[in-house]
């Protein structure tokens, strides 16, 4: 989609702070972070939420993870501790309609959540 902010990043039309990427996905720091490592690992197609991701976009979720888990081992905040975060709509706190996962660490976390 030529308006979603995320698909501009990945496509580096938008300048961002790569941290790392896959073949299929692709992280970056969060503009506006909620914890010391805030790290946004997106897949580099557009898919807007996870109600339209396909069963055979099992690639694109094998290197979301594998990104998040390397990064959380770059960032120094595996052995510590870390969470990784889905929103799904609004009422979530789904703000680009784009799938994201929010890798947070270098805190302490509350739980529940939000």
């Amino acid at each position: 989609m030529e308006d979603c902010i995320f698909c501009r990043i990945a496509n580096r039309e938008v300048g961002s702070e790569i941290v790392d990427e896959r073949p299929n996905a692709i992280a970056f720091k969060d503009i506006n972070p909620k914890a010391p490592v805030h790290i946004l690992v997106i897949p580099k197609e557009h898919i807007a939420s996870l109600d339209d991701l396909g069963r055979d976009e099992c690639e694109v979720l094998r290197d979301i993870f594998s990104l998040a888990s390397d990064i959380a081992v770059s960032e120094g905040i595996a052995q510590s501790g870390y969470r990784v975060v889905l929103n799904i709509g609004e009422e979530a706190g789904q703000e680009v309609d784009h799938l994201h996962f929010h890798l947070l660490g270098g805190r302490f976390m509350e739980w529940p959540p939000g």
